[in-house]
């Protein structure tokens, strides 16, 4: 019994030394907590993304390293079938038979340089985030979000596993590659476009085919209600097709990527649209960016900087219409006193309405096409005193060709050409003096007016701009 007992008081004994052992030999030893795995670690450790990974490490540019660095990024990752079908649908057998740079730029496009949660995607609804993928401007491309039905980018992929977490990152794993978007993808892709793309497809000309091609185009893209407005309840399929072209082609800027940023930094002034104006010119399209940007003054951008492969959109909310002489007058702030000298200085004569006209022959003999010399508001600064009605309707008329689109390339250079307005002769000499472009002698033998600025082309005629007021 003696022996028994000492047994059992040795037993806690052993216990303790046990213990003590074992808390001395973690002392030798740093408790280890599992690190975070990076995005690369998160895709080599999910048997649904395994191409994905040699994707990876198959394309141009090191991606493997890339994905491993300190980020932050968001990546969309297409599973195995996303890629099986991508592969099918553009002809490739395997991954190894895609262009490496071409692979590249795929993946890049799945690539967000900061962390994107779903609830962040949630929270905004829809838009446009840039991904990593550049077209052939070395603009990064855009990707469209929409989250009214689950997730989806560019509305052919969508999430099928969201908020997994890395230690660099956010990874979202996606039911499709996504494509490298052309600016028509982007437009058939947003919700908000959908009259646009419907109108694309009912004008002449290809329009859709067009804007498919290498551009670069820079895109004035009018959303859903910019058309229920410019319609005014006329059925789409009920507007002139050629004419319907010729209205979309002036929401078109061919042969450059056009930044919000470089409209900005020029503040204001005149580019060219693929429309035709009168005499078959580009037509013009006149910016400003004092409050917010506009363009012709009545159409202002929602949505900048959509970035696809063959150019830019900006979002805007009206269509642009076909415009006139009128609408640049009314449009660029130095015209300010021309147009009130052209409507509340004389109102016997409705020169706005005039002006407009796009055909006729008109009982009072004015007829389009028009080239309109229009003075700036210092030109009428330098009057001192603006003339009455009388006399100011006359000078005013004295500033209009009717019947004849004429631009500076019309004009004798160098040399003289002597032009009739609606009230007497003038004569435009080139080259110009003192910086003009060119000089003019008005009916009054002034010799001294400068023409500053050319061939602002409208649809129903010409505007060359003018430094001082012209005197019949």
């Amino acid at each position: 019994m003696k022996k028994i007992l000492n047994s059992v008081k040795i037993l806690p004994l052993i216990a303790f030394l046990l213990v003590f052992a074992a808390c001395s030999n973690d002392d030798d030893n740093t408790i280890s907590i599992p690190e975070e795995r990076n995005i690369v670690e998160v895709a080599l450790g999910t048997p649904e993304l395994t191409l994905l990974v040699q994707a990876l490490q198959l394309a141009d540019g090191d991606l493997v390293t890339v994905l491993t660095g300190d980020g932050p990024f968001t990546v969309l990752a297409p599973t195995n079938a996303a890629f099986t079908a991508f592969l099918n649908a553009n002809g490739f057998t395997s991954l190894d038979d895609v262009p490496t740079d071409v692979l590249a730029q795929v993946l890049l496009n799945h690539v967000i340089s900061s962390d994107i949660t779903s609830g962040d995607l949630a929270a905004a609804g829809s838009g446009y985030a840039s991904s990593n993928a550049t077209n052939d401007s070395g603009l990064n491309l855009s990707l469209f979000f929409n989250t009214a039905n689950g997730v989806r980018f560019n509305n052919v992929a969508s999430v099928s596993e969201a908020d997994i977490a890395a230690s660099n990152g956010t990874v979202h794993i996606v039911d499709a590659v996504i494509g490298l978007p052309s600016l028509v993808d982007h437009a058939v892709a947003n919700p908000s476009f959908t009259s646009l793309v419907t109108a694309l497809g009912a004008a002449d000309g290809d329009l859709i085919g067009i804007l498919n091609g290498d551009g670069p185009f820079t895109v004035m893209a009018p959303d859903n209600d910019a058309f229920t407005t410019f319609l005014d309840g006329t059925p789409l399929g009920e507007v002139n097709t050629a004419a319907l072209a010729r209205i979309l082609l002036n929401h078109v800027i061919v042969g450059s990527n056009v930044l919000s940023s470089d409209l900005i930094n020029s503040g204001a002034g005149y580019t060219n649209t693929a429309a035709l104006g009168a005499g078959g010119n580009a037509m013009s399209l006149y910016f400003n960016t004092s409050d917010g940007v506009t363009f012709n003054g009545i159409s202002s951008v929602t949505a900048a900087d959509v970035v696809g492969t063959n150019g830019v959109i900006h979002a805007v909310d009206a269509v642009i219409g076909i415009p006139t002489v009128v609408t640049f007058a009314t449009a660029d702030p130095n015209f300010s006193t021309l147009v009130e000298a052209l409507t509340t200085l004389t109102p016997g004569t409705d020169f706005a309405s005039i002006l407009s006209r796009t055909s006729g022959s008109n009982a009072d003999g004015i007829n389009p096409d028009f080239t309109v010399f229009a003075p700036t508001n210092d030109a009428f600064d330098a009057l001192g005193t603006i003339p009455g009605e009388v006399v100011l309707t006359q000078v005013l008329l004295h500033h209009v060709i009717s019947e004849a689109n004429v631009t500076s390339g019309d004009l004798n250079s160098p040399g003289d050409t002597t032009a009739s307005t609606l009230n007497g002769d003038i004569t435009v000499t080139l080259p110009g003096t003192g910086g003009n472009i060119a000089n003019v002698t008005d009916g009054a033998g002034n010799s001294d007016i400068g023409i500053v600025a050319v061939d602002v082309q409208a649809g129903n005629g010409v505007i060359h701009v003018v430094n001082k007021v012209m005197l019949p």
